[in-house]
């Protein structure tokens, strides 16, 4: 037992390493990487930040693997919208008795994880009243389980991630300034993926590489055209969303590339209704003219996509004679290869 255990922990800490974290030779998340791997060793309160889908949990795990506390468990608690006595039942634990349906004592995560990490994603959803008994954990270093009078001592490391902006909470009164000064001594901040756009194709590969392995259906990997799709796109669910994308195209395709015509419509259109009404609203040289001709490029592009630049059906679907849609795909520049260049 002690040998699986140890064989274990070793493929744990290969799984987990910063180096599998997926990303370009220029994305900030090489820098991101270095500065968590840089404070792993050193039992300092970590913040991390960032959108949901950015990979908080993932940086989380590796920052634990490569600390001193790698051999100890690493124990994971979500607290977004858990009401307080549950949350708090399930961090510190509870006596036999200690409220309705308490039949049995029970050992808190933080007591489980005794020298390990304690990882508390959503923190900034969390309520006033559980703040309070976090900052006391963080001050005394003791646990004292619902119903019981004894206290426990345990040491842990804590790590806590939001997808919210904690000083905004402090300010507005939701969220405790000491609670926060508390857990915010490094603070890592994940940008979402539109802002790192050279990742997407390389984290998208490495998607469907797994994907793959695990549906047991193999594939060439994704055309160009969409690659660029791909990029174009703005990505709100960030990776989680960029993974479900890649799932649907590969369980969809029937040939040996995936195309762009198997990505859904929301990714062809380049993004959702609210940003494509802002940008038809921006400024384009204030010329109604032009930002109605930038909404029409628009939809030329993605029906010919979703159509696999068939000319035919693309002109039928649209109502436009073919010498009329070869008009203005010449206007407009669109043809096969183009779709990374702006129009």
């Amino acid at each position: 037992m002690d040998t699986q255990l140890r064989r274990k922990r070793e493929q744990l800490k290969d799984r987990h390493r910063f180096d599998n974290i997926v990303c370009a030779p220029d994305s900030p998340m090489v820098g991101i990487c270095e500065q968590v791997r840089q404070i792993a060793p050193y039992d300092i309160p970590v913040l991390v930040t960032g959108e949901s889908g950015t990979g908080k949990e993932l940086i989380t795990r590796a920052l634990h693997y490569s600390s001193h506390r790698a051999d100890k468990p690493f124990v994971l608690e979500n607290c977004g919208a858990m009401p307080v006595q549950l949350l708090e039942s399930e961090l510190f634990g509870h006596a036999r008795g200690a409220f309705t349906g308490a039949n049995t004592e029970r050992v808190g995560l933080l007591e489980q994880a005794d020298g390990g990490t304690v990882f508390l994603d959503e923190i900034g959803d969390t309520s006033l009243e559980f703040q309070v008994k976090l900052l006391r954990f963080l001050q005394e270093g003791e646990i004292r389980p619902l119903g019981s009078n004894r206290s426990r001592k345990v040491t842990v490391r804590v790590i806590s991630a939001t997808n919210r902006n904690l000083e905004d909470e402090v300010r507005k009164g939701r969220f405790r300034e000491d609670l926060f000064y508390r857990l915010s001594a490094m603070p890592v901040h994940l940008p979402a993926l539109r802002d790192r756009a050279m990742d997407i194709p390389v984290i998208a590969q490495a998607i469907l590489k797994s994907v793959m392995e695990a549906y047991g259906k193999q594939v060439n990997g994704f055309s160009e055209e969409a690659l660029a799709c791909m990029c174009e796109y703005h990505w709100p669910g960030n990776v989680r969303e960029l993974e479900n994308e890649v799932r649907r195209m590969l369980v969809m395709s029937t040939g040996d590339e995936l195309g762009a015509n198997l990505l859904s419509s929301r990714v062809l259109k380049g993004g959702g209704d609210s940003e494509l009404e802002d940008e038809l609203l921006s400024d384009v040289e204030g010329n109604l003219k032009n930002r109605v001709e930038m909404l029409e490029a628009r939809i030329l592009k993605e029906t010919l996509i979703r159509h696999r630049w068939n000319k035919s059906q693309a002109a039928l679907e649209l109502g436009l004679s073919r010498v009329g849609l070869r008009a203005k795909l010449e206007r407009y520049g669109l043809e096969p290869g183009t779709l990374n260049q702006s129009n």
